[in-house]
């Protein structure tokens, strides 16, 4: 049985997509939360690139704009923030949250995400896999997808979608709205499914 609150981390290799995909699944579950009374999703964002959730949004208006404050908000990646960060994801007490992490594999990291319990792994490439998974399975947090970030796609592909969802998510790009995806559409009702299972 699921315990709540459910804390999934996001993480992953720089640049393969995770703020896009995180504010589409945030947007498809926002949907369903309107649409089914599922619970409301909290997006965390525990990496110091000065990509909050709001960056997405602000693209799509002004990608100026968006770059210069992107800068002006970018912060150092210290042992204090991820000591800051490590108490803000503890005390998550909402149904489900979503923990969106910066793209390297060190102490830091494993800090923030110590009390989290599940883990979305976006790779680019097969090589980048292995290592996230061992970062996971160390933290002992329970893998719900491994996602191929396919940003050359046309399309994306499922090959399973439990226990682990399992395929492909194309062409993630800033400003271009990823919600309806089936990759991500998939990945946001297999959320709400474990939130229903406690």
């Amino acid at each position: 049985m699921v315990q709540y609150p459910i804390k999934v981390v996001l993480c992953g290799s720089p640049h393969t997509g995770k703020s896009c995909l995180r504010e589409g699944l945030k947007q498809s579950l926002m949907e369903l939360h309107r649409e089914k009374e599922t619970p409301y999703p909290l997006v965390l964002t525990a990496c110091p690139d000065g990509e909050g959730a709001w960056y997405s949004e602000a693209v799509r208006a002004d990608p100026e704009l968006a770059r210069q404050l992107k800068e002006d908000y970018k912060a150092k990646f210290t042992l204090e923030f991820a000591i800051e960060k490590a108490k803000q994801v503890q005390k998550l007490s909402h149904p489900l949250n979503i923990i969106d992490i910066g793209g390297k594999i060190d102490d830091k990291n494993r800090r923030i995400v110590a009390s989290a319990t599940h883990a979305i792994v976006l790779f680019s490439d097969i090589s980048q896999l292995g290592d996230w998974k061992d970062f996971c399975e160390d933290l002992n947090l329970q893998i719900v997808a491994l996602l191929h970030s396919d940003y050359e796609g046309k399309c994306d592909r499922i090959d399973a979608e439990r226990p682990i969802l399992r395929g492909s998510v194309h062409y993630l790009e800033r400003g271009v709205d990823v919600s309806q995806r089936p990759a991500i559409v998939a990945l946001g009702e297999l959320l709400v499914h474990l939130c229903s299972e406690n």
